[in-house]
């Protein structure tokens, strides 16, 4: 047993998996390797999971979750936090170890990089822990191979993001960062695979995120409406949202179910959270902000 001292003298460390939104995602076509060429601006939120850790030094990788939304997930070996800490130890030629708690705050396959986030959490964690000299691009890098979403979750700030997930443009919106967001989630998962097959094939055209204005006319979610005839009560939020008084922009962020509403300011935010909550009490709802570089 090791001595209170001691277990003083581990240094723990902590870093936050920021949910993703897509303000506007256009799916473009199918690539030859299978992948979607998409076209999306990704807006990160003030708060997500949590992911808290300290290293070790027998080279394993010891992960526990909770939170409201652990259940049913496995801290094994194909846990994207597991695969995460495999990829940098491969990476470095290391056999360092370390010791995670996962604090699961966001709903599981609900189209906000949950799993992406805890992933780009978890390099950013141990090379922090490990004391690793690396750059935010070669996490980067070395994150394509986990997810498509995971490279952008790296440095969670605005960015364009085409491709499959691998070009990434740090792109400032004037007046998006720091708006109020208000996430919605009905309490369904919803496939990814499952709404992209539902997906109508149809290119709509390029994304123009030059402002807000053109991101609130000309964007869109391509697959919102898939997504709803795999879960229509995704259409049900976005009903809820509409109308609310300060209401900017309300669309479904990725393949769904969350949704997501930007307003002018907190109260309004807040008014409508409140809203929500008395008429849907079984649905999911955060307040939060557009993460700021």
């Amino acid at each position: 047993m090791p001595r209170p001292d001691m277990e003083a003298a581990v240094e723990t460390l902590v870093e936050t998996a920021y949910a993703k939104v897509n303000v506007a995602l256009h799916v473009r076509a199918r690539r030859d390797d299978g992948y979607h060429a998409l076209e999306s601006l990704f807006v990160f939120a003030e708060n997500g999971d949590r992911l808290e850790g300290h290293a070790t030094d027998d080279g394993a990788i010891d992960l526990l979750i909770d939170g409201p939304f652990c259940a049913g997930l496995d801290a094994g070996a194909d846990n994207l936090v597991v695969r995460a800490a495999r990829a940098l130890q491969a990476y470095l030629g290391d056999q360092r170890g370390a010791a995670i708690r996962l604090t699961k705050n966001l709903p599981v396959a609900s189209g906000i990089g949950g799993g992406s986030a805890d992933a780009a959490a978890t390099l950013r964690l141990l090379a922090r822990l490990w004391d690793v000299r690396i750059e935010l691009e070669e996490l980067a890098g070395l994150a394509l191979d986990l997810g498509s979403d995971v490279p952008a979750c790296i440095a969670s700030v605005t960015q364009l993001v085409s491709g499959r997930g691998e070009h990434l443009a740090r792109h400032e919106v004037d007046g998006l960062e720091g708006l109020p967001m208000l996430l919605v989630n009905p309490g369904v998962g919803v496939s990814t695979g499952s709404v992209f097959a539902g997906w109508d094939r149809q290119d709509r055209g390029g994304l123009d995120a030059g402002s807000i204005d053109m991101l609130i006319k000309e964007g869109r979610n391509d697959l919102e409406r898939a997504a709803i005839g795999v879960a229509p009560v995704i259409a049900q939020v976005l009903a809820t949202m509409e109308g609310a008084d300060g209401l900017l922009l309300a669309r479904m962020s990725g393949s769904g179910a969350t949704c997501f509403a930007l307003f002018e300011d907190k109260a309004m935010m807040a008014q409508s959270a409140v809203a929500i909550r008395a008429a849907h009490a079984d649905w999911w709802v955060m307040e939060t902000r557009i993460r700021s570089a």
